[in-house]
């Protein structure tokens, strides 16, 4: 008896001036309160399971008193708010921004009533909180030594991670208890062009999770702005996440001034995993857009001169010099290596594809000058973005796409040397506007110059917004690769129509990427904005156009087909060679008919890892498009259409894995059907190992 009542009593203690708040649903329950020492701790429950348990808030400073402890609360506000909103380009036409908020204001007594706000929101499927900065006399201008925040989680969980990393996500994600991950993180380590890890335990966000009393739990970051990157550190004895922030080149985390705030710290957690996809908190977190006129930003379908060079059949590079100097080397005095792919005749072909089948634009990649030494040489001006190689005449493109209703699609590779970019930026875009480019793949690949920067820390989160707000003065969309992961920004910005930030497509022709990397992107990756993942590849034999890459596909032609339902983007590419797509112009026609832009989505079933089902509804049209998608298991899909008009009948086209189809053996093989479907109607699909299937409804 003695010993419950000294643990009730030492409970009792350790959180004082509780407060709390309930999800408008009344399924989540947050409270707030201070430890004994005046630090500031929360807990969250779902359905009266724990979430957090109670957990430390707070951020050590540089220099001076930090904001750990010895707080005091003086004041505290509760607010409930409603609003439906409409995004310029997303998965649904309105998406519904619900939340009761608390709103805590404290001050510590040794820092001279130096005071921040702690602001919690707590909708249906989740929590966003935040630290506020206020001016006040004593607290002008700090530098972050660390955020820790905390995540103490109620038990050892399955995890799809990623390991902790300043400067690339393109790993392969593990699937894992968190015990586990210190045994398994130098094996999920692999090479990549720019890399810099920081501990034995530190994950990536959104890191996934699911309890073993069945809660799918989903931490990230909302509105990351002027801070840097958030990762996770997992202190495995105890289960507890704490943040750890992406340095700069002196190891400062952060240099803020007051008035500001902390990016949001997100928190989505369901018993239902499809409510993970379907969450909409970290997009509501993130403020309303900037702009006044939103006309010049729409959806992009396109098709490029990539893929041959990312399988090695062709190169960026129009000669085979080792070292070249932008304004030095005269390319009209070399010779050609004769694989340039970025030349005028071929890109034609590209547009000529484009326009007969109805794509909006085109990507070139390698039409200027400096690609042969681009990589790995620390170079400053590697780049002008204004220089196109000898055998690209870029108006004589510019009149014929335009000629042929088709725009082109500008890169610009930075190879990391920010700076580079930064001076030649307004130029590159006005050189964009001139030659009738609207949109512009970005990337980052390579360490980054400023020499000593992490392409996560704050300099670079930085960047890659400045770009964004200096592309929307030249009315132009952006499609970052190598950048920061996303946080919801496209909301605000909405000329972000893309990002990469993940293991794409490529690495299909890099080794391959796991049956399963697809059914658990939409559960990390995506949770923070779309993804250029680059879907389409038939020929999933990447010999057949380079005989030295053994590289293969590790899906099935019929889930190349499912990803552009399944993995959400207002940018679409068809990223395989025109002359292949010739060989299968019926499996082809899925990929034309497919919309990019949302009236509603629907997740009809999904299991992180394993399988993912979802139904969209085209925008402005009475069209629907379902995409489903498998690991290496083969299964059968339970489709539904109750989303359908009642009362109609529609005729609906299967596109589906053939009968003995698998993504290792025979992953052509493919079948295609018409059924008439409506509201009422069940289907059984089988999806083949690594398999899936996509219906278009009309």
């Amino acid at each position: 008896m003695k010993r419950l009542l000294s643990a009730f009593l030492l409970m009792a203690c350790c959180v004082i001036n509780a407060q709390q708040i309930t999800s408008p649903d009344q399924n989540l329950e947050l409270k707030f309160g201070l430890s004994s020492k005046g630090e500031p701790t929360y807990e969250l429950t779902y359905k009266k399971k724990a979430v957090i348990k109670t957990s430390k808030l707070g951020l050590e400073l540089k220099n001076g008193t930090s904001f750990l402890d010895g707080f005091q609360i003086d004041k505290t506000e509760k607010n409930t708010f409603d609003e439906t909103w409409s995004p310029v380009l997303g998965e649904q036409k309105n998406i519904r921004n619900h939340y009761n908020e608390l709103l805590v204001t404290l001050s510590q007594k040794t820092a001279n009533g130096r005071f921040i706000k702690i602001r919690f929101r707590l909708f249906n499927d989740g929590l966003g909180f935040r630290y506020e900065f206020p001016e006040q006399k004593n607290l002008n201008h700090f530098v972050i030594k660390e955020e820790k925040t905390q995540f103490a989680l109620a038990g050892d969980h399955k995890a799809f991670w990623l390991p902790g990393d300043y400067d690339t996500q393109e790993y392969s994600t593990v699937t894992s208890n968190l015990s586990e991950v210190r045994g398994k993180m130098k094996a999920a380590v692999t090479p990549n062009a720019s890399q810099t890890t920081f501990s034995p335990t530190g994950l990536q966000t959104p890191l996934m999770m699911k309890s073993k009393d069945g809660l799918y739990i989903n931490i990230h970051e909302a509105a990351l702005v002027d801070y840097s990157c958030m990762s996770l550190n997992l202190d495995d004895s105890n289960m507890i996440l704490e943040s750890w922030l992406t340095p700069d080149a002196i190891g400062d985390k952060g240099y803020l001034q007051a008035p500001t705030q902390s990016p949001w710290r997100t928190i989505v957690v369901s018993d239902k995993a499809a409510d993970i996809l379907a969450s909409k908190l970290i997009l509501n977190l993130n403020e309303p857009t900037k702009y006044k006129d939103v006309s010049w930003i729409k959806p992009v379908k396109y098709v490029g001169v990539w893929w041959e060079m990312i399988t090695g059949k062709s190169s960026w590079a129009y000669t085979d010099l080792e070292s070249v100097q932008l304004g030095v080397t005269d390319y009209s005095k070399t010779k050609p290596n004769g694989k340039h792919a970025a030349n005028t005749a071929h890109v034609k072909e590209y547009i000529d594809f484009a326009s007969k089948h109805g794509f909006d634009a085109v990507l070139v990649e390698g039409w200027n000058e400096g690609w042969e030494d681009w990589f790995g040489k620390s170079k400053d001006y590697v780049f002008d973005f204004v220089t196109p190689y000898p055998d690209f005449d870029v108006k004589e493109l510019h009149r014929y796409a335009a000629s042929k209703g088709v725009k082109m699609m500008m890169h610009h590779e930075t190879s990391g040397s920010v700076t580079n970019y930064e001076r030649h930026m307004d130029k590159a875009y006005q050189f964009m506007v001139d030659n009738g480019y609207n949109s512009v793949k970005s990337g980052y690949v390579g360490d980054i110059i400023p020499r000593g920067e992490f392409h996560y820390s704050q300099t670079m989160i930085d960047h890659y917004l400045y770009a964004i707000k200096k592309a929307a003065e030249y009315k132009i969309m952006v499609n970052a690769h190598e950048a920061v992961r996303p946080t919801g920004l496209s909301r605000t910005y909405p000329n972000l129509i893309g990002n990469e930030s993940a293991r794409g497509t490529e690495y299909e022709s890099f080794g391959g990427n796991n049956p399963d990397h697809t059914t658990i992107l939409p559960f990390t990756r995506l949770m923070g904005g779309p993804m250029d993942y680059t879907p389409g590849i038939f020929q999933t034999k990447i010999s057949a156009y380079n005989p030295e890459n053994n590289s293969f596909v590790h899906t099935t032609l019929a889930k190349q087909l499912a990803l552009y339902v399944t993995m959400y983007s207002p940018l679409q590419m068809a990223a395989d060679l025109p002359e292949t797509y010739n060989k299968f112009l019926d499996a082809f026609q899925f990929i034309k008919d497919v919309a990019v832009d949302w009236d509603d989505t629907y997740i009809l079933e999904a299991e992180p890892g394993d399988y993912i089902t979802i139904a969209r509804k085209a925008k402005g049209k009475n069209e629907w498009f379902v995409g489903g998608i498998s690991d290496e298991n083969p299964r059968t899909a339970e489709v539904t259409f109750d989303y359908l008009p009642k009362g109609k009948t529609f005729t609906a086209i299967i596109y589906a894995d053939g009968k003995e189809a698998s993504y290792d053996k025979n992953p052509q093989s493919y079948s295609i059907r018409t059924v008439k479907v409506n509201s009422k109607t069940k289907l059984k699909q089988p999806i083949a190992p690594g398999g899936g299937f996509a219906i278009s409804i009309k």
